[in-house]
């Protein structure tokens, strides 16, 4: 029995909350095949996606609007195309739209333009350059060790980056063998952990019925494909969004005229302590995050009980340490706690789904292979990912990374996005850092100190900083959305066959012009005179100079970061032991997870929706729940709408007036 499987009752609904449009009278309307309008149209739409985010968060540093789940370009294609159907229907002119062809659209723009923000594109570009322009003697001496093949070593090719070229021109003849190398690196992870995930997708959707909530809101959407608008007919809807509405209006009023009262984005209650122990209580912000509590109105109350139980237990294990005499600012560890959580969390996913995937490995290899609902044939999925893992491993390998800390790191990096997608496919929390990022990286160095490494080659510790981008940025766990792809195929009868095949052509489209929009907006500025800089060079300073550092002073073993990663892998069992054994058992180990990865952000959205939805279950039933779902997906809607859709094209052309008010998504 896995995680779904155990909840209380009430907590299925989620699966009831979602329109299921290849049940219903319409699917005379579904065509399964991607047509050719709907490919020119995806590609279209990306590169609009990728003007849109160039002038946002490269030039203005307004919205990420690259960093929502789904990312804001994509809701905002689904809106377009929504409307050229009502257009279309109202004028008895054109063909309008069908699901499949909406679905396709939704998913390559979310892939493509997620591909080209600030956790990919920008982090890599930050990551190959940072060496050859900053001057301290740490980061210098890591030059001669780095692949001269994975980044431009001309010292002015790479200043010119950062500060303006003469001739605005891009010298595209030096980066044209980075960006086709790093361009293959990350089409095949991606294949690698896109192949995992839908070899798991049949466990997760028919054995443990996870519910995945994201596809909810895209969904109901999509009912007008299908020929009707219940959703968007809805009052309770409506209300919802205009509660979000309004919220983000009094920001953005305040923003422009700043005597005008607005709530505001958090609420600190850590200034209520100013002493020790109990200033350990920080940091205690309530975020006010409509689409959190919008969207986490559909996950069950054990895993929103999970969260925020965690996060106050969390403080008063740091308030008692402080009181101990436990130096401030080191309990509980948390990153640390969530990389062991994740990792055993890969290992209970691989637990849960053993019958399957010993049945899908038969299948591939010695019975009839036929396609099932991941799309294609399990022997292609087991050769996809063997094939992809192989060849980043390497490719890492190769790169100057030893080949057991290359084969660590990796299997770390896909483990972890392999859990972010279960945990999608379970809790559906529309945040992509939603992971222990950089834990992947620093969980070997905490394990086996710097040692091992500096024996493998002077060059081992820095190109493993090179490769920083797959722990600290977030590529692996955009693969989530292929699962969503699989459910959102299942639910409306699109071509699974066919989703995987434009998400792998989005992936390669979001990570070409991604460089294109960054490279092109740099020489001609120059990145250190654009609001949003080149996120991440201060992480990679940071670790090209400890990289360095360490062949002088060796990192030792950190026997206490090693054993919370230890208490973390062991809680995460425990929970889930307790579950599988008692049936009505409150706590889950996802929630666990996801409060050790970003327990700061959730605990207050989270604290809210499970006082809500309590309430509702308990005097209102599951007629009450059903009820209101359209009223918080409203609730999200309107702030994506407004906050991202508004906000974020306000952004491209009015400037710094939007500085007041800058919203992240992540």
């Amino acid at each position: 029995m896995g995680f779904g499987n155990v909840r209380a009752f009430h907590d299925h609904a989620e699966g009831s909350t979602v329109t299921d449009i290849s049940r219903s009278s319409t699917r005379d309307v579904i065509t399964s095949g991607i047509s050719i309008r709907a490919i020119v149209v995806s590609i279209l739409l990306a590169v609009l996606s990728a003007l849109w985010i160039r002038q946002s968060e490269v030039m203005v540093l307004a919205t990420q609007v690259s960093e929502s789940v789904p990312a804001i370009p994509a809701l905002t294609a689904l809106v377009v195309i929504l409307a050229a159907n009502g257009l279309m229907r109202f004028t008895r002119r054109g063909n309008p739209f069908s699901t499949a062809e909406i679905v396709v659209i939704f998913l390559f723009v979310a892939v493509s333009s997620t591909t080209m923000g600030i956790g990919v594109v920008q982090f890599i570009i930050s990551l190959v350059t940072t060496p050859y322009y900053y001057h301290t003697d740490n980061i210098q001496k890591s030059r001669p060790f780095l692949p001269p093949a994975l980044a431009p070593h001309s010292l002015t090719a790479i200043k010119h980056l950062y500060e303006g070229a003469p001739t605005g021109q891009v010298p595209w003849h030096l980066w044209l063998v980075p960006i086709t190398l790093w361009l293959s690196f990350f089409v095949m992870l991606w294949i690698c952990v896109a192949c995992a995930v839908s070899l798991f997708y049949r466990s997760w959707a028919f054995e443990e019925r996870l519910s995945f909530p994201l596809v909810a809101l895209p969904l109901n959407m999509v009912e007008t494909a299908a020929g009707g608008t219940p959703f968007f007919r809805n009052r309770l809807m409506w209300a919802g969004f205009a509660i979000a509405a309004c919220y983000n209006g009094l920001n953005i009023a305040h923003a422009l005229q700043p005597q005008f009262p607005a709530p505001g984005k958090s609420v600190d209650f850590g200034v209520a302590f100013t002493s020790l122990p109990f200033s350990e209580m920080k940091p205690l912000v309530y975020h006010i995050r409509p689409e959190l509590i919008g969207l986490g109105f559909l996950v069950s109350t054990d895993i929103s009980l999970t969260v925020w139980a965690a996060y106050l237990v969390f403080k008063v294990v740091a308030v008692s340490g402080a009181a101990s005499g436990v130096p401030p600012g080191l309990l509980p560890y948390s990153g640390s706690q969530a990389i062991g959580a994740y990792t055993a969390m890969a290992g209970v996913m691989v637990w849960l789904a053993r019958r399957h995937l010993r049945a899908a490995w038969h299948t591939a290899w010695r019975g009839h292979e036929t396609a099932g609902p991941e799309g294609v044939t399990f022997r292609l999925l087991f050769l996809g990912a063997g094939a992809g893992f192989l060849f980043c491993w390497v490719f890492m390998w190769r790169a100057g990374l030893g080949w057991w800390p290359a084969l660590l790191y990796l299997l770390l990096v896909t483990s972890v996005a392999l859990v972010y997608a279960r945990l999608r496919a379970e809790a559906g929390v529309p945040l992509v850092w939603l992971f222990p990022f950089e834990m992947q990286h620093d969980v070997l160095l905490n394990a086996f100190g710097s040692a091992p490494f500096s024996a493998l080659g002077p060059g081992t510790l820095p190109v493993f900083t090179m490769f920083l981008s797959i722990s600290r940025g977030y590529f692996p766990e955009l693969c989530a959305y292929q699962g969503e792809g699989l459910e959102l195929a299942r639910r409306t009868g699109a071509s699974a066959k066919r989703i995987f095949q434009a998400l792998i052509a989005a992936v390669a489209l979001g990570f070409l012009l991604g460089w294109y929009v960054h490279l092109t907006s740099y020489y001609r500025y120059g990145a250190m005179q654009l609001r949003g800089g080149i996120w991440g060079d201060w992480v990679a300073t940071a670790q090209y100079s400890a990289a360095y550092s360490y062949s002088i002073t060796p990192k030792l073993v950190d026997t206490s970061h090693t054993l919370a990663s230890a208490f973390g892998a062991l809680s995460t069992v425990a929970l889930w032991a307790m579950r599988l054994r008692y049936a009505g058992f409150w706590f889950n180990p996802i929630g666990y997870c996801m409060t050790c990865s970003f327990g700061s952000l959730i605990w207050g959205p989270f604290l809210t929706v499970w006082i809500l939805k309590s309430l509702t279950l308990r005097y209102g039933g599951m007629g009450l729940y059903k009820k209101l779902v359209p009223f918080f997906l409203g609730l999200a809607l309107g702030h994506f709408a407004i906050a991202g859709i508004l906000w974020g094209l306000t952004g491209v052309w009015a400037g710094s007036a939007v500085q007041g008010y800058q919203v992240y998504f992540g």
